[in-house]
Parts: C-alpha cells; sequence; structure tokens
C-alpha cells in the first residue's frame, strides 16, 4: 500500500500542490522561489534530460494545481522585523559544536533511549501513546542527533504551545480578537501583549503528502514563532498521538472556528495572499513583482518566499496553510530563516529525519498494526529491505516492464540477495562509492535471513518476488553461503481511499515497517517513499520514474540525501529584500533532486 494523493482513485492519480489562502479578514500567502535562485543538478544525463525537457511540459497540466497555501487572518498593529547581521563568533562556535554532535553515518556519539537523544520531551503518558517510547527500539538508524539548538527551539516552542493551545484563555482571545475582526482597540493590545499567533494547517491530498506539509507547517511555526494546529478530518482522527506534552495541536471542531467551511476553501481561494497583493488590499513598501511562472502552474501564492512579505505575514496573528509538498527546501534561501535553519540543522540533510521523528508517533491502534505485523514477520531477519512500488499516471508502464526495472536497479546497486539464475552483475562505474547508512550493501557480511517487504496498492509484486525466491536458491553475494529469503506484503487495496479512516491506519502503518528497514528501494517522485526513508535514516535508492512511458536508464540512483524533494518549488518570483543570501551556500545546499530535474532538495 504506497499511497500518496488524496480523494478515491487509483494510487497513479495523485498531483502535487502546495497553496494559501484567505478569508476577507485573512491574509494567505503561496511558496515561490525566493531571490530567483539557481539550482544545481547532483548528477548530470544530458540525454535523459533533455528527452525529458521535450516530454514533460505536455504532462504538467494534467498534475492539476500545486501550491502552497497559506490563509492569514486579522492583521496585528504592529510590524515584527527581523533583525539578521553577519554571522556572529558565537553563532559559528555553536554551529561548529552542533556539527560534533551530530551523528554521521551510523557512528553513534550519544545514547539514545525512547526520548530520541534529547529530542523528545519526558513527561507524557506512556499508556496514551505507546509508540513514542517504543519506536526507537524498531528503528536501524540513528544517523543525525539533534543539535542543542533544535533541543532549545522544540523546548521553548511546547512552552508556547501550552501558553496559546485551545483551551486557555489566550487562545479564547485569539479566537475573539478573529471575530471582532480587529477593530478592538483592546484586542489589538492583547494582540502585542500575548504574542500569540498561529498557522493552521488543512488536510490536502493523501498521507504522505500531509505528513511532509505538515513538518513543513511546523518548521515554519518554529522558525516565526508561532503555534502549530492541525484542522484534521475525521478521516484522520485516529492516526497520530499529541505530539506536544500536557496539550493538544489539534483545532477545536471546525464548526465552532470563526472562518466557516474550512475543508472546502480549496486550492485557489479569491482571498489568497497574491490576490489581496494584486488587489492592492495589502501594499508592500517595496516594489513586489507578483508574477508566477508557467512551470508552476496553480502556485497561488509565491511571495511567501520572499523576505519583505514574510515581513508582512509577521502581522498577521492567523495563517492558514492549505499545501500537499515538503517546502522547506524553499525556506532555506529567505536570508531571515537561513541562520535559525543553519543552528537548528548543522547536517541539512537532517531536516526531514528530525522533524517526522519528533512530530509523527502512531495513535495505539495504529501501533499495535505495526509490531503485531512486525513482530510476526520480520523480527527474526537479520536484515529487512523495504520495497515501495508507485507508479504515477504519467509514467505507467505495464506490470512486466516495472518488475525487471526493481530486479535491473538491485543487480545494478546490490540490493537484494542473488538467486541461481542471475547473471553476473555488470560493474558500473561508481558501485565503490553507492553505499548508504544501509549497512552491508552486497550481502557479504554475516546475515542469513532477509526479509524484503513491500509497500504497493498492488499484489503482483510481491507475488513475482515470492515466487522468485520460492522457485530458485538465494546465496550471498561473492558466495559465503545460502540466504534464507522472505517476501512480505501486509496489505494490496487496489484503490487509494484516502477519504477513510481504516485505509490512512494501514499506510500509516505500512510507512512506519519501511522506517524500521536496513535498506530501502523506493519510487521516484513518492511521497510515500519519502517519508519512509526519511523516518527510517536511510539515503534509499530511488527508482527513476518512466517519463514518457519507457523504463529509464539506469534504472534507478543512490540517493546522496534523505531528503524528499520540493517537486515543484516556487519559481519566477522576483524578491525585493534587503537582506542577501551567500549565493555559495545556497548552491552548495539546495540542488536538483535525483528523481525529478524541476524539484529541489537539500544536501550537505
Amino acid at each position: 500500500m504506497a499511497y500518496d494523493g488524496d480523494r478515491r482513485r487509483r494510487a497513479d492519480d495523485a498531483p502535487y500542490q502546495t497553496k494559501s489562502n484567505i478569508h476577507p479578514s485573512l491574509f494567505s500567502p503561496a511558496t515561490s522561489g525566493g531571490g530567483g535562485a539557481r539550482y544545481t543538478r547532483v548528477s548530470e544525463d544530458p540525454v535523459a534530460a533533455a528527452a525529458e525537457e521535450e516530454e514533460e511540459p505536455k504532462k504538467e497540466g494534467q498534475w492539476g494545481p500545486r501550491a502552497l497555501l497559506v490563509a492569514g487572518l486579522v492583521a496585528l498593529p504592529l510590524l515584527a522585523f527581523f533583525i539578521l547581521g553577519r554571522e556572529s563568533a558565537s553563532m559559528v562556535w555553536e554551529m561548529a559544536t552542533a556539527k560534533l554532535t551530530a551523528i554521521n553515518t551510523g557512528a553513534s556519539t550519544c545514547t539514545y533511549t525512547s526520548l530520541l537523544g534529547g529530542l523528545l520531551a519526558p513527561g507524557m503518558d506512556r499508556d496514551t501513546c505507546q509508540s513514542r517510547y517504543e519506536s526507537w527500539r524498531y528503528f536501524k538508524h540513528f544517523p543525525y542527533a539533534p543539535s542543542q539548538h533544535l533541543i532549545a527551539k522544540l523546548r521553548a516552542y511546547e512552552a508556547r504551545h501550552r501558553r496559546c493551545a485551545p483551551g486557555t484563555p489566550l487562545y479564547a482571545k485569539a479566537i475573539d480578537h478573529l471575530k471582532s475582526g480587529g477593530r478592538s482597540a483592546a484586542a489589538d493590545e492583547a494582540a502585542m501583549e500575548e504574542e500569540c499567533r498561529y498557522v493552521v494547517w488543512l488536510p490536502f491530498d493523501g498521507l504522505g503528502n500531509r505528513m511532509l506539509s505538515m513538518a513543513s507547517g511546523f518548521l515554519y511555526a518554529l522558525l516565526t514563532d508561532r503555534v502549530f494546529l492541525v484542522a484534521l478530518p475525521p478521516n484522520s482522527a485516529d492516526l497520530f498521538c499529541e505530539p506536544f506534552p500536557n496539550t493538544t495541536w489539534l483545532l477545536p471542531p471546525v464548526e465552532e472556528f470563526p472562518v466557516p467551511n474550512l475543508f472546502s476553501l480549496g486550492p485557489r481561494p479569491s482571498s489568497s495572499y497574491t490576490n489581496l497583493l494584486a488587489k492592492k488590499k495589502i501594499v508592500v513598501d517595496v516594489d513586489v513583482d507578483v508574477h508566477g511562472g508557467d512551470a508552476i502552474a496553480g502556485m497561488t501564492d509565491g511571495p511567501f518566499f520572499c523576505g519583505e512579505h514574510q515581513a508582512v505575514l509577521s502581522k498577521v496573528r492567523w495563517l492558514l496553510l492549505y499545501s500537499d509538498l515538503y517546502f522547506v527546501p524553499s525556506l532555506y534561501p529567505i536570508a531571515e530563516f537561513q541562520g535559525e535553519l543553519r543552528r537548528m540543522f548543522p547536517d541539512k540533510e537532517s531536516v526531514s529525519h528530525l522533524l517526522l521523528r519528533y512530530l509523527f508517533h502512531p495513535s495505539n491502534p495504529v501501533w499495535g498494526m505495526v509490531t503485531r505485523y512486525y513482530h510476526s514477520y520480520l523480527a527474526h531477519a537479520d536484515k529487512r529491505i523495504g520495497v515501495q512500488i508507485r507508479m504515477f499516471h504519467f509514467a505507467t508502464v505495464p506490470a512486466d516492464d516495472l518488475y525487471n526495472q526493481i530486479l535491473s536497479c538491485s543487480r545494478q546497486e546490490h540490493i537484494l540477495p542473488v538467486t541461481d539464475d542471475d547473471a553476473p552483475a555488470p560493474v558500473m562505474a561508481g558501485d565503490n562509492a553507492t553505499a548508504t547508512s544501509g549497512g552491508d550493501n552486497n550481502n557479504n557480511g554475516g546475515s542469513n535471513t532477509t526479509a524484503i517487504l513491500i509497500a504497493s496498492l498492488y499484489a503482483d509484486y510481491y507475488e513475482r518476488l515470492k515466487s522468485r525466491y520460492y522457485e530458485h536458491a538465494a546465496a550471498r553475494r561473492g558466495g559465503g553461503g545460502a540466504v534464507w529469503v522472505g517476501v512480505f506484503q501486509p496489505t494490496h487495496e487496489e484503490w487509494q481511499l484516502t477519504g477513510k479512516l481504516a485505509h490512512n491506519q494501514k499506510a500509516l502503518a505500512e510507512i512506519f515497517l519501511l522506517g524500521f528497514s536496513d535498506e530501502l528501494v523506493t519510487s521516484g517522485m513518492s511521497t510515500f517513499g519519502y517519508v519512509g526513508s526519511s523516518l527510517a535514516g536511510v539515503r534509499p535508492t530511488i527508482l527513476l520514474p518512466a517519463h514518457g512511458h519507457k523504463v529509464p536508464v539506469p534504472p534507478c540512483r543512490r540517493a546522496v540525501s534523505m531528503e524528499p524533494c520540493n517537486l515543484t518549488p516556487p519559481r519566477g518570483v522576483k524578491c525585493r529584500s534587503s537582506k542577501t543570501v551567500d549565493g555559495e551556500d545556497l548552491a552548495r545546499h539546495l540542488k536538483v533532486c535525483e528523481d525529478y530535474w524541476k524539484g529541489v532538495k537539500l544536501f550537505d
């Protein structure tokens, strides 16, 4: 079950989008490429890139709009300015210290317990969220320790959330301020004093998309000293535990919220931030180009990623976030945020890994599914390999072709155990440099039992791999005895039913089972695969999408970074902020994704 999209449709029909929107008393920004940053490729494949560039534009219109939608409600009377100068000596020392305490490629420098090296706060009820205190025993990799600055930011955030969360007097006052439209002098004064400002996340698209956009929204709240609330529909009500101690992140019933029809605002609201700019209902004191590029159809709020617009949004007490993308890479070019991001995450590859392990803990019903399946089928294996298979409507190929692509990828990268009918794998350029954090990449170590977990909506690939290892003996590469192989698939539901809670619970269980893998093969451009590999702390081998309905050559690539790809980064928006970004640093850490030449992601 590898799900990414929303609505009742097959797995190959999901779009990727990010948007923001505004009510008459709202301001909403969307994601845009701040400063017109240029991105560099990780590895060049001129022939493939040229073919993709020629074919892909015809497909983009079929994906539907993509946008990050943020809606802001009620402006505060005071403008909050970001004052950043050159990095001080203390900042450089802090970053260097954080680098030294990070865990690189599996070499642990701190003791990991249920609190994940200080990432999680103590004091929560174990019985109400068993996964929070047990999941660390199942993860195989702990590649990065949280920096001390990140830990301090999280503890400060948790204290702010407790002061401002639903059910508190400050939240009640913020709601009253929203209902009044910000016209009350007393409410304005309270707004200045209390400093409770909110980001309200709205559901959009499938589970993988939702988890990545929630992580992005939470990071934005960290960067802007806001409180992060989620408006979960019934189909997601019993998926996750509360992530913050002694409080709630759940928005009270949407019927009680002053903005009506929260779940039906849609990706193109008339009150989006860009629309308000165009109608001159918001005036920014610099010349701003609000025209979005053709490459990102539906990116409604491009100026969101410009520093001068962040200054405007700092006056907005309520923001509504409507997104299905991992837009963290597009926050990095914003000068006002870059310093904090570098302090919190000295290793850029660690952002999604740490955020996802911090935020998402399966509810007890989901955790029961995870642990029962794990102990029944996976626990006794010496090595666990996760294979996540997703086919998109714009890159469909026959099942035979995709299965052969998986086998070709495995031979190229030495992933699945070889069988007695395998032809000798060709020596690939760079084979000696493709090791991941997955451990014994060539099966030459002490492993003698391997469990292969298949995550797919379809049973076909599971049946083929199961038959392969039933009909042929498996062995370690290079000799050394037999390997006993088991192939497992928890579900194969054929259809993606994001609107059903039971379906989402099974999907979340499979994401975490993938997260317990030693090594991963994931489908390119799949948010489901991005979440699984980030939770696992593994750089996956990525099956490249079959653009043009042809199996690509090579069939896959080793990820250089476990960070998810922002598949539709903002482009065409010119920022006018007076603050500058280090261009060399940006070029080093923000590059083209391995699986999609139009997307960008963070690299170390």
